[in-house]
């Protein structure tokens, strides 16, 4: 008698260590990193293959670890049913339940899983090898539990496709910077250059050139002296040319191809001929990506170009430095101004420009403007006001206050933004979405 008690309790400790190993082993190979993995297979670790092998298939992987967990649980508790029954008579049935879930829970279920969590890498590499015995033996099991499974959600209309993935490379990518960053493993300068690099097949070309209304331009039927003084007095090196319209580009002029020609003609400015010199503009669809448009700069060696929309009007121009931005932030030079579009106050608040991007002003301030609807800060009040506001006027949404500090006709130039710290009272939230009656006169 007290040898087959002896053998039945150490066969339950003996299942629940089994058990352990396995719901270790689940959250190990789930929790483990696929890029250092890949990485350790790429410098010839052996285990590292086999762990991206299993996770490669896995959904037979998963299925073979809680076949095998719910074989030995199941097993463990009718052992230990079986013996409380010998022992304490009905009531064991009540005893093997609590002491059994006690025991699994904690020992079975709790323990390893964060062992497995806080040493996900290092567990994966250890258990890969029985685990590869261990699929390969359950796989007709596991492939029948599939078929089982994908025809019973079928008769409720639902298909479960193996190849699909729920998040795409980018979304996975984009989350796992977003978790580092909350974690402090990535400070915000470097998330934002990730983001930036993963955003550009999100954005097109519109959604961060120059506007036509702040381009630098210059009217090609100027005389040659008037053309070279704006063009020395501009702090960039590539300046559009316009004949009749300014939206009618007709060239590029490049600093250092005007530089020669006065070169050439020993400083006499009547010999210059700007338009022989002038490179023929690169006109791009507004639609453009920005990941698609940075190929063809590179394609091209090209570092300019105009934007038009669908009707070929000229909507902005776009430079490979604009993209450039969009990864690492502004870039400054000796010749740049110092940038007043978007001031940051003591008081948490932010004076911005009509034409700032709602996107520079949310990696500015680490906000989160929607941009959905609208490019700018000026288009996003617009939109929300449904009017063109006057100065003065105060509006609230999305959790901020947006004060019109400026507006020049029919433009909203300069604004106020506060974050709302605190819940709005009704009064504070009409359903028009405005403080003041909106108004649409211009000022």
């Amino acid at each position: 008698m007290t040898l087959a008690l002896g053998l039945t309790l150490g066969s339950i400790f003996g299942l629940l260590i089994i058990s352990a190993c396995f719901s270790g082993s689940e959250t190990a190979l789930t929790a483990a990193s696929r890029a250092r993995m890949h990485a350790l297979e790429e410098d010839g670790n052996a285990r590292a293959k086999l762990v991206n092998r299993l996770l490669a298939s896995r959904e037979r992987l998963i299925g073979a670890l809680l076949l095998g967990n719910n074989l030995v649980n199941i097993a463990a508790s009718a052992l230990a049913t079986s013996l409380f029954l010998s022992v304490f008579g009905e009531a064991g049935v009540a005893y093997a339940t609590f002491v059994m879930t006690a025991l699994v829970v904690v020992f079975a279920e709790v323990m390893p899983k964060t062992y497995a969590i806080l040493n996900a890498d290092k567990m994966a590499l250890a258990v890969a090898p029985a685990l590869k015995v261990l699929v390969a033996v359950l796989a007709p099991v596991t492939a029948a539990l599939q078929f089982v499974v994908r025809h019973t959600f079928s008769l409720f209309g639902s298909k479960i496709d193996a190849d699909t993935d729920v998040l795409s490379a980018h979304e996975e990518i984009r989350g796992a910077i977003e978790l580092h960053h909350k974690e402090g493993g990535v400070v915000k300068g470097d998330r934002d250059m990730l983001g930036g690099v993963l955003d550009l097949r999100d954005l097109d070309v519109s959604d961060i050139m120059v506007h036509r209304t702040k381009m630098v331009a210059i009217d090609a039927d100027l005389p040659p002296e008037q053309i070279i003084d704006q063009a020395l007095q501009s702090s960039h090196t590539r300046l559009p040319l316009w004949k009749g319209e300014r939206e009618e580009i007709v060239g590029v002029l490049h600093a250092r191809t005007l530089l020669q020609a006065l070169r050439d003609a020993q400083g006499d400015v009547s010999k210059i001929d700007v338009m022989t010199l002038a490179a023929p503009p690169w006109f791009v669809p507004d639609t453009t990506t920005l990941k698609a448009q940075l190929a063809a700069f590179l394609k091209r060696k090209a570092h300019f170009a105009i934007v038009v929309d669908e009707y070929g009007e000229v909507e902005g121009l776009l430079t490979l430095e604009d993209i450039i931005e969009e990864i690492v932030g502004d870039i400054t030079d000796e010749t740049d101004v110092a940038a007043t579009d978007a001031q940051p106050q003591a008081d948490g608040s932010l004076i911005v420009e009509g034409l700032v991007p709602i996107r520079d002003v949310n990696r500015l301030m680490d906000w989160d403007l929607p941009d959905e609807e609208a490019t700018t800060v000026a288009g996003l009040v617009i939109h929300e006001a449904q009017t063109i506001p006057n100065a003065g006027q105060t509006f609230n949404f999305h959790g901020f206050r947006f004060e019109i500090i400026r507006r020049h006709r029919n433009r909203i130039t300069r604004l106020r933004v506060v974050p709302l710290r605190g819940p709005r009272t009704p009064a504070e939230a009409p359903a028009n979405g405005s403080a003041n009656p909106p108004a649409s006169s211009a000022s």
